[in-house]
């Protein structure tokens, strides 16, 4: 390695190792602070307890969207004039989602880091001191000492329902790696896992049951996309019910039995539903209920640090998170851009300076799919902006439309009424994940939509909408 006069190598050693960066967390976004600190000249090194590549690679983003893609095709398929309907043959699409998570081998990330002139240590790490982290591993303890940083990217933890405690519920790595199907199955929760995990898992051919505390599903976006992802979910089976709380739940033998597996006999559920009770029963249940950063047993306590301080950033100098540690924006690629700005920051090779603002982009790979960034107009009227709003069906571009027989869906900007800067949009309908990143560039780069409408899009794709958004817009702002 470069930056340093002693490298750390591969196996465990009884002395004492040092590089410029240390890495707790070989998830993407470890991954990225470590490359970008090495390619910035210095030393570091990843820490990783379970598999390198993270959560990301073989329980999350990956594996779904390997789920998520073949039925959206079947689906798409099934609703274009002039070709046969598609089936989904369970067995090969789940052999496809391990392809993808490379049968749970690390090996192949493991081998990119290191000829990246990564050091990979694996074992469990925590803080026992400044710049220094002990390692537990397979093979013993291990004493790693920082020059520069120690930077934790520890990912985060699904959230389990106090009400589904000690029932062994499937959290979004059971779903994923899901191999034993379960004939019903309920998700508690409304966000982007539940909604994913209920498209694949009714289309396996499991009865779904969405129990969803509050009034709308994908509750942090515009209104309507909760309403399209509604129908969508109720039109392929799934029994979407709003505003109901699990008040109890109790389960027949209850055991872990492996990833992805029935883990035991019958879950009987109580709940409450607009001042009603109910009664369900299912194979399986799924705790969909939001994640929470990783912070615990990483020995901040040694550095008088505590999980309050990571979240309000009052850290020493030396210690940085990043990626969902650090209690953000709880997405890989959000992760992925934190680490690479540190990563430069810490070799003094920044790029450009951020700007004060970085919208944040996500998709959500439902049928229809949904693309947003930025601000919703409620969250840019409650932070004072003054804003205007352009609403367009998603088929008012005929390419869009000519995507599926049935397409359907909705687009949305808004936008500051005193600049014509756009503050944000939201896509739904087919490929609207694919139109989102054109609206990033534009929120980041300030361009005013008067400058827009000179970005022609091409005839017929489904970025034509910018062109029904954009002239929908009051004259003056044209």
């Amino acid at each position: 390695m470069t930056g340093s006069d002693q490298s750390i190598p591969g196996t465990p050693s009884a002395e004492e190792d040092v590089a410029d960066v240390v890495v707790i967390g070989g998830g993407p976004a470890g991954e990225n602070v470590a490359q970008y600190a090495h390619d910035g000249g210095l030393s570091a090194v990843v820490v990783e307890e379970s598999l390198m590549g993270g959560d990301c690679s073989y329980y999350a983003c990956m594996p779904s969207k390997a789920l998520l893609r073949p039925v959206e095709v079947a689906n798409t398929a099934a609703h274009l004039q002039g070709v046969d309907s598609p089936s989904v043959r369970v067995a090969e699409l789940l052999a496809r989602r391990d392809a993808w998570v490379s049968h749970y081998d690390d090996a192949g990330q493991v081998r990119w880091a290191q000829e990246a002139g990564l050091g990979v240590v694996r074992g469990r790490g925590e803080l026992v001191g400044p710049r220094t982290v002990r390692v537990t591993g397979p093979e013993g303890e291990r004493l790693l000492t920082a020059r520069r940083a120690v930077v934790l990217a520890t990912g985060s933890s699904a959230v389990v329902p106090p009400a589904l405690e000690g029932l062994h519920a499937w959290t979004s790595r059971d779903a994923t790696g899901v191999v034993e199907v379960p004939e019903s199955i309920a998700i508690v929760g409304g966000g982007v896992v539940a909604v994913e995990a209920a498209t694949w898992l009714a289309a396996l051919g499991s009865s779904v049951t969405l129990l969803v505390r509050g009034e709308a599903l994908l509750a942090k976006n515009e209104p309507f996309v909760g309403e399209l992802v509604h129908d969508a979910l109720q039109d392929v089976g799934v029994d979407v019910r709003l505003g109901t709380t699990v008040e109890k739940a109790t389960r027949d033998d209850a055991e872990d039995t492996g990833l992805g597996r029935i883990h035991g006999g019958a879950v009987h559920m109580s709940t409450s539903r607009q001042g009603s009770q109910g009664d369900l029963e299912v194979s399986e249940l799924l705790a969909a209920a939001g994640r929470t950063p990783r912070l615990t047993g990483l020995g901040l306590e040694t550095v008088g640090a505590t999980p309050e301080d990571v979240r309000a950033g009052r850290l020493p100098e030396w210690l940085h998170t990043v990626g969902d540690a650090s209690g953000a924006a709880l997405l890989t690629h959000m992760g992925k851009y934190e680490a690479r700005v540190l990563g430069a920051e810490l070799a003094g090779t920044p790029e450009t300076e951020p700007p004060a603002v970085v919208p944040v982009p996500q998709a959500v790979f439902t049928d229809p799919q949904v693309g947003a960034v930025g601000m919703t107009e409620r969250e840019a009227r409650e932070a004072g902006h003054g804003v205007v709003v352009a609403e367009a069906p998603i088929t008012g571009a005929a390419g869009a439309a000519l995507l599926r027989d049935d397409a359907a869906g909705r687009a949305k900007l808004v936008v500051e009424e005193a600049t014509g800067h756009l503050l944000g949009a939201t896509f739904v309908g087919p490929d609207a994940a694919e139109l989102v990143h054109a609206a990033t560039i534009a929120v980041v780069g300030r361009v005013p939509v008067s400058l827009l409408r000179h970005a022609v899009p091409s005839y017929p794709t489904a970025s034509e909408i910018w062109l029904r958004l954009l002239e929908s817009l009051p004259a003056d702002m044209r």
